[in-house]
């Protein structure tokens, strides 16, 4: 028996591989309804996608759907988006990021046309990481000192030890350009200047792959991934709150100074006795409440509390009378500032009074997404975990304020006289409903020495039998991140056969 803890995408891609192999596998989700951080919103006759909004990498569901013995285009209508992005700088000007080589050179030369060279050699040197980061070493499950050692080569040839905006910086001199190719990891909580310079590997995923979204919102691929693990054999069960891993001692993992997963406690008070757990909630979270101090070793509160984490979000969804045709379904309004905003959100942990924002209108891919003549949006704005002591209780309606008037100024004129339904979610409510440590939406932040084998293993360092997927874990945040965590359980989950 596997209990896997959160049906998020790592938690449900875990599942279904668990059950594929022949467990007997059950999620226990403490929401109403599937997802985690991608949870899906209705109201008003709206649909919101709580989380994720873009797939960067469908192969790795293509793959998911092909261990069951099916077809992944069959359940769920993936939309390649042109462009990808639309970055518009607070001064009006704007860069379309495509996957078109030719668009992307012309994109390039409106802002500077003597660094075209220098975006080939950029696009060179992602590839490289891309190579050497993703395909290499992304599922490689960092379980020992060895497999560091194994992995130590490559991160030398990639020169981890930069940040991504010191490697752009060295190809491009155009602010608006280094804005442009150093931005990508945001999309997965890192600080662009100082995470490190592997992440530019995204640039070659989305290059290669394409940047897609699902007809139905992300939340069709959450279901979708419901009725495969449930074709397969597992089961669900929502509202079903887990306060404890249950750790005894064994007889194996006591001569290491160890206990051993024997299963959950649910806040309802009802025991789980299981083999193996699998969880896919919040990982420092996880170690830090589910887990009793004397069974952790290695991630310890002071441990945990020193770690650096990634930043929070605001999110603001809501619903217009009208549609606003000419924005695009992916857009990026920026704001005055972008090396010292980030410095405020990651190194200050400051709510500024500017901000940069993500504006997501999913109507212009699916109308049905809305009401006839409608349109749906989320915007979202990267702000400080809660160390920043934001009361957001207090603060979130007059920000919200803030934003709406940053969008009527810029690219949703008369936004005000339009809404017609409206909900938000603030860094309080990643830590009171999604059960994140510090109120992070994507665990600790991808530092060099917080990734691969720094990060918190797949396999517990400290529990014998419980094993970690999503986010918080190897290898990161996002939703091909959180995808591979699961394929990477294969390496370290012994056979079923091992507990028959």
């Amino acid at each position: 028996m596997a209990t896997v803890i959160g049906s998020g995408f790592g938690g449900l891609a875990a599942a279904i591989r668990l059950a594929v192999r022949g467990w007997r596998v059950q999620v226990l989700e403490k929401l109403d309804a599937p997802g985690g951080r991608a949870y899906t919103w209705h109201q008003d006759g709206f649909t919101f996608d709580a989380g994720p909004t873009i797939i960067t990498a469908p192969f790795m569901l293509d793959e998911l759907w092909e261990l069951a013995g099916r077809k992944f285009s069959d359940d769920v209508d993936l939309r390649l988006m042109s462009p990808f992005y639309r970055i518009r700088f607070d001064d009006g000007t704007w860069f379309d990021y495509s996957g078109d080589a030719e668009a992307m050179r012309r994109e390039v030369a409106r802002f500077a046309p003597d660094e075209v060279g220098a975006y080939e050699r950029f696009l060179e040197e992602a590839a490289k990481c891309y190579q050497l980061g993703f395909i290499e070493l992304g599922s490689v499950a960092y379980n020992t000192l060895g497999d560091l050692a194994w992995g130590i080569p490559n991160m030398v040839r990639m020169r981890g030890w930069r940040s991504i905006h010191e490697m752009v910086c060295g190809y491009f001199r155009n602010e608006k350009l280094r804005v442009v190719f150093s931005f990508h990891p945001l999309l997965i909580g890192g600080n662009p200047l100082s995470v490190t310079c592997i992440y530019s590997l995204i640039n070659t995923l989305e290059r290669r792959y394409g940047v897609h979204s699902a007809m139905g919102g992300t939340g069709a691929i959450v279901r979708a991934m419901v009725r495969l693990l449930e074709s397969v054999g597992g089961q669900i069960r929502y509202n079903a709150e887990v306060s404890r891993i249950d750790v005894e001692p064994d007889a194996q993992a006591k001569a290491r100074g160890k206990g051993r997963a024997t299963g959950v406690t649910l806040a309802s008070g009802e025991r789980i006795a299981s083999d193996i757990v699998v969880c896919n909630g919040d990982t420092m979270w996880t170690y830090k409440n589910l887990i009793e101090p004397r069974w952790r070793k290695r991630w310890t509160d002071r441990r945990i509390e020193d770690s650096r984490h990634s930043m929070s979000l605001f999110v603001w969804y809501f619903g217009t009378n009208k549609r606003y045709e000419d924005v695009p379904h992916h857009m990026m309004v920026l704001g005055p500032r972008y090396d010292e905003l980030l410095r405020d959100i990651f190194k200050r942990h400051k709510l500024a009074d500017d901000f940069s924002l993500y504006l997501h209108r999913p109507t212009a891919t699916d109308p049905a997404l809305a009401p006839p003549g409608c349109d749906a949006f989320y915007v979202l704005s990267p702000v400080p975990h809660l160390a920043s002591g934001t009361d957001w209780a207090q603060h979130a309606e007059p920000y919200r304020q803030a934003v709406q008037e940053a969008l009527e100024r810029t690219v949703l004129p008369q936004l005000g006289q339009h809404i017609v339904t409206s909900r938000m979610t603030t860094p309080q409510d990643f830590h009171d409903r999604l059960l994140s440590y510090k109120g992070a939406a994507f665990g600790q932040e991808p530092l060099l020495l917080q990734s691969a084998w720094f990060r918190a293993h797949n396999r517990s360092e400290d529990v014998d039998g419980l094993y970690m997927v999503g986010a918080g874990t190897h290898p990161g945040a996002g939703v091909p991140g959180v995808l591979m965590s699961a394929k990477t359980l294969e390496q370290v989950i012994p056979h079923v056969s091992t507990f028959a």
